[in-house]
């Protein structure tokens, strides 16, 4: 029986711009390009027992009795020379499927990667909770890296990432940084949260917020005068608090939204968009910085509906924007064309009157938004740019 040559299959990957990688049995590798799903050419179809010798070499000892125990493993795979790969082995109708993800080598900056300049702000916060949030692949750990990247380009800190599992390495610069992988050097993102605080950290990275144990330390991180940076899997600033809040017992959750509002400094919220000339996809990004508005829609419940409101005023001000301001702001820029600006608006009839340059008087900060994408011209961002993400 041949063995799958892995290393070819992740060269192929990488120098095809893929994100993914599926291996399943009776199809050939499937690369994931720009969003779509295809396969490598003259490719033969992978046999289960070659996957799942495949599977068995990579993994470690520990990792393979997890995998016997759960039926799946989540684990960081190098190749010397090509990049590191965060990996899902499990299993499906009793045969081994994997799928990786492919990891940058180098890590972006917010122009290379079409961010908003607000980020640079945001990442000058010395306390306090910032979360990156969106859903699965929409590039929350590229975000997050560039974050981190940037602080520790700038700045003199301790910094423990706390991640499941490692996905970009970080160099000591001005910063010292000290990474932990949950499972190999942590048993959980709790303790090892708890343990971070003893670590005399001034910036923790939770790669994950799963947990009301996690949240509620995390919280409290913030609260004691650590910046906490994390994820999320939800779609906007107004759901990520809600997330948040729905995750305590109602009893506390009044509580929780006074502690939110006072911690929380910024919630920035990711969708990958296909760039108009079809080589690449370009983020939409919905930026919320808290102000004393932002607060007051986080502690009552009756007004946290507002918060999209408040961000959008908050564009000429603050530097915020919400999905929309976002989306006509690539479209201006001739970045993706008007269908998939349109179908990717969070209210599209809405969106159409701004295109049309109809705005009332509530509209405040959706005419600079509109300015600053044609003023911005193309962007910073170039197609090989856009591929990084």
């Amino acid at each position: 029986m041949a063995e799958i040559d892995l290393s070819s299959i992740l060269n192929v990957a990488v120098k095809g711009k893929a994100s993914d990688v599926h291996l399943k049995a009776g199809l050939p590798p499937i690369l994931r390009i720009y969003g779509s799903l295809i396969p490598i050419k003259n490719h033969e179809r992978l046999s289960p027992d070659e996957i799942s010798k495949a599977a068995m070499r990579i993994m470690n000892d520990v990792q393979r009795e997890i995998f016997r125990q759960q039926h799946q493993v989540d684990m960081a795979y190098s190749v010397p020379g090509l990049g590191r790969f965060r990996v899902n082995i499990f299993q499906q109708r009793g045969a081994v499927g994997v799928v990786l993800r492919v990891i940058p080598m180098n890590i972006s900056t917010f122009e290379q990667l079409n961010l908003p300049k607000v980020l640079y702000n945001i990442s000058t916060e010395v306390r306090g909770l910032i979360l990156v949030t969106g859903v699965t692949g929409s590039g929350k750990s590229t975000s997050l890296a560039a974050m981190i990247d940037q602080i520790n380009n700038n700045r003199s800190d301790h910094i423990i990432t706390i991640e499941d599992p490692i996905e970009y390495l970080h160099r000591d610069k001005h910063c010292i940084i000290n990474q932990r992988e949950i499972g190999t050097d942590a048993d959980s993102f709790s303790s090892a949260l708890r343990g971070a605080l003893r670590q005399d950290p001034d910036i923790i990275l939770v790669g994950e917020m799963r947990d009301m144990e996690t949240v509620e330390i995390a919280m409290t991180a913030a609260e004691t005068g650590h910046l906490v940076l994390s994820t999320l899997h939800t779609i906007d600033a107004m759901e990520t608090i809600n997330r948040i809040v729905s995750v305590f017992p109602p009893y506390q959750q009044k509580q929780v939204r006074i502690q939110l509002a006072g911690v929380i400094k910024a919630i920035v919220s990711q969708r990958l968009l296909p760039t108009k000339d079809g080589k690449g996809r370009v983020p939409a990004v919905e930026v919320m910085v808290t102000t004393s508005r932002i607060r007051e829609c986080i502690e009552d419940k009756e007004k946290t509906k507002e918060i999209a409101d408040a961000i959008a005023k908050g564009y000429t001000t603050y530097g915020m924007q919400t999905f929309d301001q976002s989306i006509l702001g690539l479209l201006n820029r001739d970045l993706i064309t008007y269908d998939v600006a349109l179908r990717q608006a969070s209210n599209p009839a809405d969106f159409e009157l701004k295109v049309q340059g109809i705005t009332g008087a509530s509209d405040a900060g959706w005419g600079d938004a509109a300015k600053e994408g044609a003023d911005e011209g193309g962007g910073t961002g170039n197609a090989g740019d856009i591929e990084r993400f």
